[in-house]
């Protein structure tokens, strides 16, 4: 177990820091003997990257710190033997734009952060190869054909898996046993519709009945979780799409003041206040993304790399959200806890 009182993300924001500055020498390796790659020059390759938060986001940073340390631990460094082109936007107009811009740039690969960056990047180009770190559900997104072969130019990493839906319904009735209403705030698209009916499928054998809140803009979110709130009974599941995430400190200020016991689905939301996350490391998916841009870099198609599912999970909880809700922790499940926050 760590424990973690200060800004978890600075040794990130550091690190993306001194990618940003390092210059890489050499790529070693390869069949070809150096002298003659020393009198054929390897070209230089070019990567486009599309994050959905502000340019100042700490977490949006970090992402990109992570994708920066993957790439240069097979090889590629900006400045190098790579150029980076690198989008920032918390917006769908935003996304669009810088969308349309990376594919005419043409790169030998974009790196898409989730379904909203890579629905505005297919929109954009059905050509240049796109590996995407974190998306819900890219079958029912129709990104692509299927997980085992994805068959267009889009491949990468899923969010997660279905049954997490279930373990989070788990980890909410466990931190509070007298919960039996819970409201699941989702977005309507097949990601959403498909995690809200694994939550509905265990809710009679933990006696609790749910409910789904579907959002579609950022106005929705107060008027429905307060339109929601009845009784001492009640908890909230927050799956963490990319609307929720940009809007995460309102969502935890609202679970906060409706003194709503709350499970989110990514671990921002603990760091800026919420109760408890059960997620995937999404570090963890953006290093694992930087694998399949290389192997793209070097040769292969994304039709022909599965779709993988997320390999670490982390749960963390925050004991000063605890505090304020009267929530004492149960210990076995502070055992458990891969970050306690203080």
């Amino acid at each position: 177990m760590r424990y973690a009182a200060t800004d978890p993300l600075q040794g990130q924001r550091m690190q993306f820091d001194r990618l940003k500055r390092r210059e890489f020498i050499a790529v070693l390796g390869g069949a070809e003997p150096l002298a003659t790659r020393a009198q054929q020059p390897e070209r230089m390759r070019r990567i486009g990257v599309l994050v959905t938060t502000a340019a100042d986001d700490p977490e949006g940073q970090a992402r990109v710190a992570a994708v920066l340390q993957g790439l240069q631990q097979r090889g590629w460094a900006v400045g190098g033997n790579v150029q980076i082109d690198i989008r920032f936007g918390a917006d769908d107009a935003a996304i669009r734009k810088h969308a349309s811009e990376l594919a005419t740039l043409a790169p030998d690969v974009i790196l898409a952060q989730n379904s909203t960056a890579v629905a505005a990047l297919l929109q954009a180009t059905r050509t240049v190869p796109i590996v995407f770190a974190i998306v819900a559900d890219p079958v029912g997104a129709g990104f692509v054909d299927s997980l085992a072969r994805p068959g267009g130019n889009a491949t990468g990493f899923s969010l997660y898996e279905y049954d997490i839906g279930g373990k989070w319904l788990e980890l909410l009735k466990e931190i509070r046993p007298s919960i039996t209403r819970v409201a699941v705030i989702r977005e309507g698209n097949a990601a959403g519709i498909g995690m809200f009916a694994v939550i509905q499928a265990v809710a009679p054998s933990l006696g609790v009945q749910v409910s789904a809140i579907n959002l579609r803009d950022a106005g929705e979110i107060e008027p429905a979780i307060a339109a929601f709130v009845r009784s001492s009974d009640e908890g909230l599941i927050v799956t963490g799409s990319s609307l929720q995430s940009g809007h995460r400190d309102l969502i935890t200020s609202l679970a906060a003041r409706h003194k709503l016991p709350t499970v989110y689905g990514a671990r921002l939301f603990a760091a800026a206040g919420g109760l408890i996350s059960y997620a995937p490391d999404f570090l963890d998916q953006y290093r694992r993304a930087a694998t399949y841009v290389d192997r793209i870099l070097n040769g292969e198609k994304p039709a022909n790399l599965p779709v993988q599912v997320p390999t670490k999970y982390e749960l963390v909880i925050n004991l000063k959200s605890a505090k304020a809700l009267g929530i004492d922790v149960p210990a076995t499940l502070l055992a458990r806890a891969d970050e306690v926050i203080e």
